[in-house]
């Protein structure tokens, strides 16, 4: 029986890095696994107590707050330290490297982002922890190939261990006649779902997904856009919905309002799913060109549905086997024509679906959870050097 103490966001701060952890803290302690975890999460001021799983929170700015978490930490047999830069205190968060000095249990380092054109000073930072850390962990191979060939790390201390995504639930696909009504009347035809999904802010391409939708307006039955997901609480804070609203405004410019639909509703890990997989195809039209790591992405390929991506590296890694049509950044017509193969084609359409079968179990959670217990254990057997 191990035990695990996370430092990291934590519902119900919403942003990926929290779900995350929830999920694999879930999947770690479930089943019967005997093994036990806890939670310091980090926030920007005290929060009101929600989570039984959490135990200690690290108030970003507090002089005496990274001495305290380690002590919480201390008390577990590993230490699981989720890192993206903008999450801790200090320049680039370097405050949680105070964290890590005072640590004296093995420590997996989880980094979300590796940058491919760091500041000196995140390049530092990020090498800083993955010298305290007695092993780093990145969710792509991408992300592994940054580490080795563009910082100084240990390339002994790197494993690779992909994002976990539900899987195992079956979604009966939706009926499209009534068997109970008279035999001369028959219902209109299913309309095809796109879906994005995820929180919504800036940088998410989406202004150019709806320029590349209304592109399709020719098919029949005509196809929906369904865009689910709350604003980004931080961009929400500083812009309100103004993005949100720009988007409704032009879906309204190019006429089709009434085939975008804004979905905001907060779902439960098993009913996003359930969204997920009634859609024909997932657009994931991101702007970024660094994104190693998507849970987006992975929740997707664990849903056997077809997806149509910008070439973000992880994108780039995990739809190369024709799981996925990859097509250029904030190119417009290919994107139309992309998501046009994939609502035209159905071999095709079922092509992606059954490649993305051959590698949706090692993305279960419960895959991913066994592979963080085995790294844990690795670290709890080996010797013990005595500093020189």
């Amino acid at each position: 029986m191990t035990s695990f103490g996370f430092l990291s966001t934590y519902p119900p701060t919403q942003c990926g890095l929290a779900t995350f952890s929830a999920a694999l803290l879930r999947h770690l302690t479930g089943q019967d696994s005997g093994d036990r975890a806890g939670v310091v999460r980090v926030v920007d001021a005290v929060q009101p107590a929600v989570y039984p799983d959490v135990v200690a929170q690290l108030v970003n700015g507090s002089p005496t707050g990274p001495a305290l978490a380690a002590a919480v930490l201390n008390r577990c047999d590993v230490a699981v330290v989720h890192h993206e830069y903008g999450i801790y205190g200090g320049r680039d968060g370097e405050d949680v490297l105070r964290v890590l000095d005072e640590t004296s249990v093995p420590a997996i380092v989880v980094l979300h982002t590796v940058l491919a054109g760091p500041s000196a000073h995140q390049r530092q930072v990020l090498e800083r922890l993955a010298d305290a850390a007695a092993a780093v962990v990145v969710m792509s191979q991408t992300a592994a190939d940054r580490l080795r060939e563009g910082y100084l790390v240990d390339a002994a201390k790197i494993s690779v261990i992909p994002h976990g995504a539900l899987t195992g639930r079956r979604m009966s696909p939706p009926a499209s006649v009534n068997p109970f009504a008279p035999v001369a009347r028959v219902a209109a035809p299913r309309r095809p779902t796109v879906l994005t999904w995820g929180l919504l802010g800036p940088g998410k391409g989406i202004e150019r997904a709806i320029e590349a939708f209304a592109g399709l307006g020719a098919l029949d039955p005509a196809p929906r856009y369904v865009i689910a997901g709350r604003t980004h609480p931080k961009v929400l804070a500083r812009e309100g919905e103004a993005y949100r609203d720009s988007l409704r405004a032009r879906a309204e410019e190019l006429g089709i309002s009434a085939d975008v639909e804004f979905d905001p509703e907060h779902r439960n890990p098993d009913a996003l799913m359930d969204l997920v997989r009634g859609a024909d195809v997932v657009l994931l039209p991101y702007d970024s060109t660094e994104q190693v790591t998507s849970g987006v992405l992975i929740e997707a390929v664990a849903a056997g549905r077809p997806i149509v991506a910008t070439g973000f590296p992880h994108a780039v890694e995990l739809l190369a086997d024709g799981t996925g049509l990859i097509v250029p950044h904030q190119d417009i017509p290919a994107m139309t024509e992309a998501l046009r193969a994939v609502l035209t084609q159905p071999a095709l359409a079922e092509s992606m679906t059954r490649a993305c079968g051959r590698i949706a179990p090692g993305l279960a959670w419960s895959s991913v959870a066994n592979s963080y217990r085995a790294l844990a254990q690795s670290l709890l057997d080996a010797p013990v050097t005595a500093a020189a």
